[in-house]
């Protein structure tokens, strides 16, 4: 029965697209990892604040560890629901300024489950067409109809609300705000007043931007339009440095999902220790929010170095740099080239990003400076020539 599984891998092999984890041990110095003995910039981390190694949070996930024991021991509808779950809501709704947020299992567990909450066979869901995997496998659970617009092309979107709109019960419209393949990020105050418009609803992924943009560190949906937003979907697991995922949302849409989203209903609640984890990081970047602002000026820099220098044009406005290499030998060339010299990169193939659009994604750190990045902007202009020749 398994006989199909070895010639699945040699295809995968043979284009380029066979994967594997590499084992990273953590290094002394914030940024880098050790991998094979060597220590590596990290250029992989979604740790965009470096929040994941703060004192602050590792007191926090220790002390309640030990108060609170390993785990929570159920979901919260059965005896899992702790006052620090609640104290952690209460905090992304301030820091988000919606009525209320839900805690769930992760950034894929909450889409997988919040969507099909929302929508059913007889409705319609519009979607970016470069939205993440978990939105894509959220709409195919739902067995709503799907409808993808150009990627950020709300013309196109408004053109297929015109169209189908009322031929469907309900319709939501689905955005990623920072978009985690290109750092680029939709309009999401114009994604607002087309929702509102066609009488749909509208889901904004969060997830990227959450902690680096913002006056507060609230992200790419700003204080004053999260009220238009139905559903904002943001993570712990990546600048906030911890684990799990929030939807805010208003107080009757937080009592909808604890009644209808599965995977709120049936996972064991976040665990104590990462709770308190990730509500000392709410804190930390509603109180200082300077290390997302620091951030975005160094990805800044980058870019235009990168242009200057390798002339390498991105869309990105955003911590989140692609270097596009085209195929995926040529991608995983130029994640060598970097490993080599010292940066830890890994090239993103299909299915992950569209074929022939294969690259190196560089996702910066608050930890890293200009001045680490530079060879890299070296190495990179040596590869586009090359590829030029």
């Amino acid at each position: 029965m398994q006989s199909f599984i070895p010639k699945e891998l040699q295809g995968l092999r043979e284009q380029g697209l066979f994967r594997k984890p590499h084992l990273l041990a953590p290094s002394e110095t914030p940024g880098y990892v050790i991998y094979n003995g060597r220590r590596l910039l990290d250029l992989c981390s979604n740790d965009y604040l470096g929040l994941s190694h703060s004192p602050e949070l590792a007191q926090a996930c220790c002390a309640a560890a030990r108060k609170y024991g390993a785990g929570a021991g159920a979901s919260r509808l059965m005896s899992g629901n702790r006052a620090l779950h609640q104290s952690l809501e209460q905090e992304i709704s301030s820091l988000k300024n919606s009525e209320a947020a839900l805690l769930l299992g992760s950034g894929y567990l909450a889409n997988v489950g919040i969507i099909p909450a929302l929508c059913a066979r007889h409705d319609a869901i519009f979607s970016d067409r470069l939205n993440h995997a978990s939105i894509m496998d959220g709409i195919l659970l739902s067995r709503a109809t799907l409808f993808r617009y150009g990627h950020n092309d709300l013309e196109h979107l408004e053109s297929m609300l015109q169209e189908h709109r009322r031929d469907f019960r309900r319709a939501l419209v689905i955005s990623e705000s920072l978009f985690s393949m290109d750092g680029d990020m939709a309009d999401v105050e114009r994604l607002a007043e087309i929702k509102k418009r066609y009488d749909a609803m509208l889901l904004i992924d969060d997830a990227h931007a959450t902690g680096v943009f913002g006056e507060h560190g609230e992200g790419a949906v700003s204080r004053d339009l999260t009220p238009e937003v139905d559903v904002t979907v943001g993570t712990f697991g990546k600048a906030l440095g911890s684990y799990g995922a929030f939807a805010a949302v208003s107080r009757e849409m937080k009592e909808y999902l604890v009644n209808r989203c599965r995977t709120f209903i049936f996972s064991t609640a976040l665990p104590p220790s990462v709770t308190a984890a990730s509500l000392a990081a709410v804190k930390s970047i509603s109180e200082d929010p300077s290390r997302g602002k620091y951030l975005l000026e160094l990805s800044g820099r980058l870019r235009q170095q990168l242009l200057e220098r390798a002339g390498i044009r991105t869309d990105s406005v955003s911590q989140i740099i692609p270097i596009i290499a085209g195929s995926n030998s040529r991608a995983l060339e130029l994640q060598n080239l970097l490993m080599d010299a010292g940066f830890f990169t890994k090239a993103v193939r299909p299915p992950t990003v569209p074929r022939g659009t294969a690259r190196v994604r560089l996702s910066l750190t608050a930890n890293q400076s200009i001045e680490q990045l530079m060879p890299l902007v070296e190495l990179c202009a040596e590869f586009m020539n090359s590829g030029n020749s």
